[in-house]
């Protein structure tokens, strides 16, 4: 199509949608599982030196790729596997199947991720409420289970016949006992509608010049994630794209800087963006060329700014709160 065909954006629409051809240069910055390990023998498949996976976006088939890492080398597995649905990524098609055909999908990816764990890795999964019933018993089965987070997502569809579906769940799990949990890391600034006050202090909260706030501490309920939209920075044409702020809670609760993350199913890339603006190694996993180009966009976009929507002044903010406090601040106003 000519440039004069082009359906044109908004000018305040910053979704990555660029077409493969447009994109060359970032789809020849991935790591081409292929072309790097090209036998099509799958028990020919040997481990890469781990320094040359660090930090790619890796395009292949994730069962082959999986095979290629080094043992016990992950401190953090985020899993965003298709769901038990009809869907079309980009031409690739995952047709919803019977409980007992995911079942065996899903350990699949389990038995294949598990030996390259750390002794002392945790595992995040995500999923909705129909799927979670498949993934929750086989977490349990391979894993130490620890919670199950529900978070509250503000799109989608209504229905008719139903309730509108408006939460999703995440798995999360440790392969030991021993494991890392920084939930200093992860508080939640939040309004304080009834503050109380010590001796004229305030107690347990911050008064400031735009309202009064309290650290808290997380629970298993997330009611403060916005799903990317057209005006965000990190938004892409990809149908299930996680926020990065979702991704941040995780990464930062349980990995410390400097651990290697691992996303099987990268989609665009949150995953490793995120990581990577939290210093954090990553290896993401992709077989769709269009996905790994936009994921290798939005590394380059990172190197710029590694802000982190609804993320400021090492919190998470409840949602808008943080634009709120950006729009004060460039009209001069200070806390």
């Amino acid at each position: 199509m000519s440039d004069t065909g082009k359906k044109q954006k908004a000018g305040k629409n910053k979704t990555i949608d660029f077409s493969l051809e447009e994109g060359q240069e970032y789809i020849d910055r991935a790591f081409d599982f292929d072309k790097e390990s090209p036998s099509s023998e799958k028990k020919s498949i040997k481990e890469i030196e781990l320094s040359r996976l660090i930090d790619k976006t890796i395009l292949g088939d994730t069962f082959r790729v999986l095979r290629s890492i080094p043992k016990e080398s992950v401190d953090l597995l985020i899993v965003d596997p298709p769901y038990n649905l009809d869907k079309d990524f980009n031409g690739k098609k995952f047709r919803k199947t019977g409980d007992n055909e995911y079942a065996e999908y899903t350990e699949q990816w389990i038995l294949a991720v598990k030996p390259l764990l750390k002794k002392n890795a945790s595992v995040y999964v995500c999923c909705d409420w129909l799927s979670s019933m498949v993934i929750g018993p086989l977490m349990n089965k391979h894993f130490q289970v620890r919670n199950r987070i529900t978070w509250q997502r503000e799109k989608g569809r209504g229905a008719l016949t139903n309730w509108k579906n408006g939460m999703e769940d995440i798995w999360y799990a440790t392969v030991s006992g021993d494991y890392q949990f920084h939930v200093e890391d992860v508080k939640v600034r939040r309004k304080v509608i009834a503050p109380y006050r010590q001796n004229g202090q305030p107690k347990d909260w911050e008064e400031t010049g735009e309202g009064n706030f309290r650290n808290t501490y997380p629970s298993n309920f997330w009611d403060d994630i916005s799903i990317p939209y057209w005006s965000m920075p990190e938004n892409t044409a990809h149908p299930t794209q996680k926020p990065e702020k979702l991704l941040a809670k995780l990464i930062l609760a349980s990995s410390s800087e400097g651990d290697l993350v691992l996303d099987p199913f990268a989609g665009s890339g949150s995953t490793g963006v995120t990581a990577k603006k939290l210093g954090r190694h990553f290896i993401d996993i992709e077989q769709n060329p269009l996905y790994c180009a936009w994921a290798e966009k939005r590394l380059e976009m990172a190197e710029a700014d590694n802000s982190i929507q609804g993320y400021t002044d090492g919190v998470f903010w409840e949602r808008n709160t943080a634009q709120l406090q950006k729009v004060k601040r460039r009209a001069g106003k200070t806390e």
